[in-house]
C-alpha cells in the first residue's frame, strides 16, 4: 500500500492511480463495486467499545492516512461520523480473493489515500490504547484517480474551497457537521409547525407575478406557456390564496430567489419557511414567534444562550417589545420619520454613515436608516407598529402604522411578521402605489397583483402570517452566508490541470 505516489505532479499521479484501476480489474477486483458492507458507524464504536470489544464487524469509509511500519499498516478511516484506526498486519489479514472480492496483503499496495474500503474485523486496542478494527477482510468500495489535497484547512482562497466544497468537508468534517446541524434546524422547524396544527404544502417557484417582498427577481423564459416567469423572492402570495381556499395552518419551506448581491447576510438563492395562521391575533402570533425560536435553537443547539460576535446573548424568558419609531427616535433624536423631508432624512443618514445617496422615495430612505439602527440591537426584542409606507401587505393599526413585527437579535432581523391585510380594496390601492414605485424605476417594489387582489374579494380570514430565511441560522453558527450553505453559486471556472486532463479549451 503506498502512502504516495511516484510522481509528484497531479496529472501524473492521477496516472498512476489510473493505472491501478486497470490492475485491479485485471486482478478480477471491481474497484467500482455496486455496494459493500458496513454494520455500524465509527463513532458509535468509539462510544460503545466496552461492548464492543472483541466483536467482529464490517466498517466502511475513506482512507485518509496511511503509516507503513513493516508487516503492518495503520489507516485513519473516516467516514459521516468520525474516524477510527485500521490496524492491518500481515499475518491477519486474509489473501487476495476474487470470489469475496477482497484484498490481501500482497495487492494493499493497489489503494492509495483517499480511497474508499470496507473492512472486516475484530474491535480492539493497540498497545497504544488506540481504538482500532484489527482487519480480517479487506473491500475496494471506490477507487480515487485524483489524489487529496496535501493542505486545505485554512486556504486562503476561499473561492477554490467553495467551488469544490466536497473536499472542503473531507478535509475539515467540521463543515460537514455544520450542514448537518443545518439539517436538524429545520428538521426541528418543520417539527414545531407540525405538532402545532400546520400543514406544509409546496408552492410553485415560478410565477407569472412575484411579490411578497421588496427584492428584485430573476426572470426566466417558459417555452411551453411562450412567456416570461419569475423566479419567486416570497412564498406569501400562493401561501394566503391557500388560507381564501379553506386551508387554516398552512407553511412552505424551500428556495427563494432574490437577483440582488452578496454579503455576509444575504445570498441570492437560499433557503426560507413562512407560515399563515388564520384567526390568529397579533399578540398571540408573536408569542408564537418567540416559542418557535427557543423550540428550534434549544433542539438544535441544546441551550439558549450564545455568543455572536463577542456579545453573549441569552434568548431565554420573555423577550421586550418596541415600537419602530421609537427605536429610531432614541438612536437618531430629532427625527420624524413620517413627515420629515426626504432632503432631512437623507442628510441624517449620510452624517450617521457617510455614504452619499441617490435615494428619492420615503420607503428607501427610512430602510437605510433603520439599518444602521438595527445593528446596535443585540439582545431579542420585537420591534412592532412598523411604518405603513414600508409594508404593503400588512394590515393598518392606524393611519400610519400597521401590525407588522419583527425580531431583532445581534443586530439582524431574524423574521418577519404580519397581522395580513384582507381588505381587497385596502390592498389593491397599497399594490398601485408599489406599482408607480416599479414604474418610476425602482426594480424592488411590488408589482401589481390582480389575481391576488380578486382572490381576496372572494374573501380570506383574518391571519397572522411569518417568515424567516436560513440567516437565522447563520447568525447563531457566527457564519458568512457562504459559508453557510453547502454550495454557493459561484462564476462558472474550470481549473487549468482539469482542461489539460479533458482537452478543454
Amino acid at each position: 500500500m503506498n502512502t504516495q505516489s511516484p510522481s509528484s505532479d497531479l496529472i501524473g499521479q492521477r496516472n498512476v492511480r489510473i493505472e491501478k484501476v486497470k490492475k485491479l480489474q485485471q486482478l478480477g477486483i471491481n474497484p467500482y463495486p455496486t455496494n459493500v458492507k458496513k454494520e455500524i458507524a465509527n463513532q458509535k464504536i468509539r462510544e460503545d467499545f466496552s461492548n464492543l470489544e472483541n466483536q467482529k464487524l464490517w466498517v466502511a469509509g475513506r482512507i485518509m492516512s496511511l503509516r507503513n511500519i513493516g508487516k503492518i499498516i495503520f489507516a485513519n478511516l473516516q467516514d459521516s461520523s468520525g474516524s477510527i484506526q485500521l490496524y492491518i498486519k500481515e499475518d491477519t489479514i486474509e489473501s487476495t480473493n476474487i470470489s469475496n472480492q477482497t484484498l490481501g496483503w500482497e495487492h494493499l499496495n493497489l489503494l492509495d489515500i483517499g480511497d474508499f474500503v470496507s473492512a472486516y474485523g475484530e474491535v480492539t486496542k493497540t498497545k497504544t490504547g488506540e481504538i482500532s478494527i484489527l482487519v480480517h477482510n479487506l473491500q475496494v468500495a471506490s477507487k480515487t484517480i485524483r489524489p487529496l489535497p496535501g493542505k486545505w484547512h485554512g486556504l486562503d482562497d476561499i473561492d477554490e474551497r467553495f467551488r469544490r466544497r466536497y473536499l472542503d468537508m473531507t478535509m475539515n468534517p467540521e463543515i460537514r457537521q455544520r450542514f448537518i446541524r443545518r439539517a436538524s434546524f429545520w428538521r426541528n422547524t418543520r417539527k414545531f409547525l407540525d405538532d402545532n396544527g400546520f400543514y406544509e404544502i409546496n408552492i410553485p417557484v415560478l410565477e407569472h407575478v412575484t411579490g411578497g417582498a421588496d427584492a428584485k427577481p430573476f426572470v426566466t423564459h417558459y417555452d411551453a406557456l411562450g412567456q416570461n416567469l419569475f423566479l419567486r423572492i416570497s412564498h406569501e402570495l400562493p401561501l394566503k390564496r391557500l388560507l381564501g381556499g379553506g386551508f387554516e395552518k398552512v407553511y412552505d419551506l424551500g428556495p427563494r430567489f432574490r437577483n440582488e448581491g452578496i454579503d455576509a447576510e444575504h445570498l441570492p438563492e437560499h433557503i426560507a419557511m413562512e407560515f399563515y395562521s388564520a384567526y390568529t391575533d397579533f399578540e398571540t402570533g408573536i408569542q408564537m414567534i418567540q416559542d418557535m425560536f427557543q423550540f428550534i435553537l434549544k433542539e438544535t443547539y441544546g441551550k439558549l444562550d450564545f455568543e455572536i460576535e463577542g456579545q453573549k446573548i441569552n434568548l431565554d424568558g420573555s423577550w421586550p417589545q418596541k415600537s419602530y419609531e421609537q427605536a429610531m427616535k432614541e438612536f437618531y433624536g430629532d427625527i420624524d420619520i413620517f413627515n420629515d423631508s426626504i432632503d432631512k432624512l437623507t442628510q441624517i443618514y449620510r452624517k450617521h454613515d457617510g455614504k452619499s445617496t441617490e435615494i428619492n422615495n420615503r420607503s428607501r430612505i427610512v430602510d437605510a436608516l433603520w439599518k444602521i439602527v438595527r445593528k446596535t440591537i443585540i439582545q431579542p426584542i420585537f420591534i412592532t407598529d412598523v411604518p405603513l409606507f414600508l409594508s404593503p401587505l400588512s394590515k393598518k393599526k392606524d393611519e400610519l402604522r400597521v401590525n407588522r413585527v419583527f425580531p431583532i437579535i445581534a443586530g439582524t432581523e431574524m423574521a418577519n411578521a404580519f397581522a395580513e391585510l384582507n381588505d381587497p380594496i385596502d390592498q389593491y390601492e397599497r399594490f398601485v402605489e408599489q406599482q408607480k414605485l416599479r414604474d418610476a424605476g425602482d426594480d424592488e417594489a411590488q408589482m401589481l397583483d390582480i389575481d391576488f387582489v380578486e382572490m381576496l374579494e372572494y374573501g380570506m380570514p383574518p391571519a397572522f402570517g411569518f417568515g424567516m430565511s436560513e440567516r437565522v441560522f447563520w447568525i447563531f453558527e457566527g457564519i458568512s452566508a457562504r459559508e453557510g450553505v453547502p454550495f454557493p453559486q459561484l462564476k462558472n471556472d474550470i481549473g487549468e490541470v482539469t482542461k489539460k486532463i479533458y482537452k478543454i479549451k
